[in-house]
């Protein structure tokens, strides 16, 4: 038991560096019936996402057929690996070994990451990169400091740098974070950006859970089926009890 502790005691601070900043975070409000946004989504993460991060628990054509886009055009557009088949696992090229070198550590599996850090964070993480020289690709993340990972989205948001507010505290006067501003490099303005990532959350949210909204209808079926046998079954222990009553 003594032992068990004492891991438990030594893991603390890197749960701790693993759980990120405490900030708060913005609502993704995604619709996962959004086939529009879900392509769209689909596009950025083969794009700017994939190079590095696989979804090996999904399938080209399943992706294809759930979000409504024809086979041909997922393999002419949305397939990069000249060997990869449709029927194959969404798996990409970059060695773990290479990755780890290159990031200090592998670059994780998305397929599930969603249910693992919640849509709210993802939406949150990916808008809150800011320029950091000290770091080795040269960004930091409010939400995940000391993140190693590039801010490969860069381009369409342009340079983001921490805004800060000056306000009085008992008299003194301190800096207050805000939150993150472009310089208008990038190709997108800010609101555009926004749906960008959004529609790569709801990507993700679907990658985590296929078919959540399937679950979801068939909820509703199931508990209308108990429902109306609940009733059936009130209605014969009545019939059953009448008599001895």
């Amino acid at each position: 038991m003594k032992k068990l502790i004492v891991m438990l005691l030594a893991l603390l601070p890197s749960l701790v560096m693993a759980a990120g900043a405490k900030v708060p975070l913005d609502a993704a409000n995604n619709d996962l019936s959004d086939k529009a946004s879900l392509q769209r989504g689909a596009k950025t993460f083969m794009n700017y996402c994939f190079g590095c991060h696989a979804t090996q628990y999904q399938r080209y054509e399943r992706v294809a057929t759930d979000i409504g886009i024809p086979t041909e055009l997922m393999k002419e557009h949305l397939i990069f690996d000249p060997n990869a088949k449709i029927g194959d696992l969404m798996t990409n090229a970059i060695p773990t070994e290479y990755a780890a070198v290159s990031f200090g550590a592998p670059a994780p599996d998305l397929t599930l990451v969603a249910r693992v850090r919640g849509t709210d964070w993802l939406y949150t993480y990916l808008r809150a990169f800011y320029a950091d020289p000290s770091r080795p690709f040269g960004v930091n993340n409010v939400v995940f400091p000391s993140v190693g990972m590039p801010h490969v989205l860069e381009e369409l948001q342009g340079v983001p740098t921490k805004v800060y507010e000056t306000r009085l505290v008992d008299g003194v006067e301190v800096q207050e974070y805000v939150g993150i501003e472009s310089d208008g490099t990038g190709e997108l303005n800010a609101e555009e950006y926004d749906e960008v990532v959004r529609d790569l959350v709801n990507f993700l949210e679907y990658s985590a859970e296929p078919v959540k909204l399937e679950r979801q209808r068939l909820g509703l079926w199931v508990m209308g089926f108990i429902a109306v046998f609940f009733v059936l079954t009130l209605l014969l222990k009545k019939e059953y009890w009448r008599d001895v009553h």
